[in-house]
């Protein structure tokens, strides 16, 4: 399964050859492809030397900045005819310890250069701290990365995954790099296919194997991983494709997208009334509930200045959206359901939460349509919820 970002770009640029067959560089980044996996085992070093090979067959400079095949050999055959850049070598306590050499690489000047385990933390002693920050290096200096990494180290789920396994993860990236990449490919492999890997052989050596079935490997805890990996790169995916919309700067454009949402999102919509604290109380337990994210959505007229007391009760409603890891939207429109209607779209939202609404006069009744009614002519794939006031 590949997921890539929605404007797919050529991950090789044009090169020159000059007439000593050097390469001139073109000055931009390098492209970092990124391919995760929900665990060990599922083949993430496999594929990305298997693509590299076919990359190396079209002519493609390729080397190998740090691999960890684990001495499997299916992954050994695949380095084969592939140039490897000397590790750098660190004394440390009479020890001698070896970290991939960024330096050699940028002098190196390969196209594309393959770099494992990327949530690595360096020894002490090296001059960057983590191993993705060697890689930010690297693409600055305009070479390509193929890396690896599996879902655990993402720092945004190091908690669940915590919960879920009870193992505590120290190695971890931003997630900002996997936002950042050019691509990202998801290594997926069912938990009873990696199940069976495990027991061959063909991950650890015969002594781990039992204690890894018993914790880490886990059915629960790997069908609960694989679930995190697939959501989490579909998730990315549908972040870029907001932007992007975002960035169009017209909302018939952004609105125009015939994108659908692959999970829920909640939308609370709150007002000056006192229930609006309890309207937030109800949709964060809809995303807990739904795994889903949710925002929180108070539409302003202009020409309406908040009083202090009104304002003190839209910053609460801020902070409590904010304590439940919500997002906290207030723009101001005269027609508070097209605003809705608008942030709802943009957002791919799947579920509205709103208050029920002050008892109108018989004749503004007649004469002028509810919220509601306007939301449900409006939203026809989104599901409205009315909390009673």
């Amino acid at each position: 399964m590949v997921c890539s970002n929605v404007n797919a770009q050529i991950m090789y640029s044009s090169y020159t050859v000059s007439s000593n067959s050097t390469y001139l560089r073109p000055p931009r980044r390098g492209k970092h492809k990124i391919f995760i996996g929900m665990a060990p085992g599922v083949g993430k070093t496999y594929r990305m030397l298997d693509e590299a090979c076919r990359q190396k067959k079209d002519g493609i400079d390729v080397v190998l900045g740090w691999l960890e095949t684990h001495a499997r050999p299916e992954t050994d055959a695949k380095t084969q005819g592939l140039e490897v850049i000397p590790p750098n070598k660190i004394e440390q306590g009479g020890l001698i310890f070896t970290e991939m050499n960024t330096d050699a690489i940028i002098a190196r000047q390969p196209q594309l250069v393959l770099v494992d385990e990327l949530a690595h933390i360096n020894i002490p002693g090296a001059e960057r701290n983590r191993r993705y920050q060697d890689v930010e290096t690297i693409l600055a200096a305009g070479i390509d990365v193929f890396s690896t990494v599996n879902i655990q180290h993402l720092e945004s789920l190091c908690h669940q995954v915590t919960q879920m396994t009870g193992i505590v993860v120290q190695e971890l990236i931003p997630d900002s790099l996997l936002e950042a990449a050019d691509q990202v490919v998801v290594v997926d492999v069912t938990p009873e296919t990696l199940e069976e890997r495990l027991l061959e052989g063909k991950i650890y050596p015969t002594t781990k194997i039992e204690p890894s079935v018993q914790n880490f490997f886990r059915r629960s805890n790997l069908v609960a991983l694989r679930e995190l990996a697939l959501r989490q790169v579909a998730d990315n995916i549908e972040k870029k494709e907001i932007q992007q919309a975002a960035r169009l700067n017209s909302h018939a454009k952004a609105l125009s997208a015939n994108v659908y949402c692959i999970h829920e999102r909640i939308l609370v919509c709150i007002s000056c009334e006192p229930n609006s604290v309890r309207l937030i109380r109800r949709g964060a337990i809809f995303a807990d509930y739904m795994n889903a994210p949710f925002y929180v959505l108070f539409v302003n007229s202009p020409d309406h200045f908040l009083t202090k007391v009104e304002a003190l009760h839209i910053e609460t409603c801020k902070q409590i959206c904010q304590e439940f890891k919500g997002e906290f939207l207030q723009i101001s429109g005269q027609n508070v359901a097209q605003e809705i209607v608008r942030v709802a779209k943009l957002y791919r939202i799947t579920q509205v939460v709103l208050g029920q609404t002050r008892r109108r006069l018989k004749w503004q009744m007649i004469f002028t349509e509810s919220l509601i009614h306007q939301l449900m002519r409006s939203l026809h794939q989104t599901d409205i919820h009315i909390i009673s006031s």
